[in-house]
């Protein structure tokens, strides 16, 4: 499953969080969230954690067309 780098870094800016904050919120490593934001693919359980940290629907944040 791929994360929208935009769409996450988007709801990052709006919500005022840091990588480490959004880590420490969905008990995602910051290493795993900075993967993420390069672009890398992530696990479905993975992105629901961030999901919910940010308190969005997941289909907010995935690219349905890449995942």
């Amino acid at each position: 499953m791929r994360i929208n780098r935009i769409r996450l870094v988007t709801e990052l800016t709006k919500q005022d969080l840091t990588q480490t904050k959004l880590s420490e919120l969905s008990g995602v490593s910051r290493a795993t969230i900075n993967f993420i934001k390069n672009g890398k693919s992530c696990s479905e359980s993975t992105a629901g954690k961030i999901a919910k940290a940010l308190n969005v629907p997941v289909e907010q944040l995935i690219d349905l067309d890449k995942s």
